[in-house]
């Protein structure tokens, strides 16, 4: 479980609630896709806003040199990137961290559905930038 002092606990405890219930009925062994079409319908049964394959622009130094779509940005601050694999490794790790850099979010979660178990990881983008106008 996830503590209340954590930056947006009660949205990630949440997205947690709807992946252990996609994994209680589904369990592992599908593809990312039905994952992800499932975990939509529960973040609806929660209350979560959502969107889903969400085309975020990527930047170097200024410029936009393409986009990526992220598997869900949740109320428009939690990335979420879905795995269907055995089992994690630091390269999906940095994957995350890498996104919450180029799109300047602060909070992140990793979740795979491919284990036996239910597998996540909330990640916190330390170079973090608070936007002000």
């Amino acid at each position: 479980m996830i503590r209340k002092e954590y930056k947006y606990s009660e949205i990630t405890e949440k997205i947690l609630g709807a992946s252990f219930e996609v994994h209680k009925i589904l369990g592992n062994g599908f593809q990312e896709v039905i994952y992800q079409r499932a975990l939509a319908k529960e973040f609806s049964n929660w209350n979560l806003s959502f969107d889903r394959e969400f085309e975020m622009p990527i930047f170097y130094k200024d410029e936009q040199i393409g986009t990526r779509r992220v598997d869900f940005l949740v109320d428009g601050v939690v990335l979420i990137e879905l795995k269907a694999i055995i089992k994690l490794d630091d390269i999906h790790l940095n994957q995350v961290l890498n996104y919450l850099e180029v799109y300047n979010l602060e909070i992140g979660m990793l979740i795979n559905f491919g284990s036996k178990s239910l597998e996540y990881k909330r990640l916190i983008n330390a170079k973090y930038k608070l936007k002000t106008k």
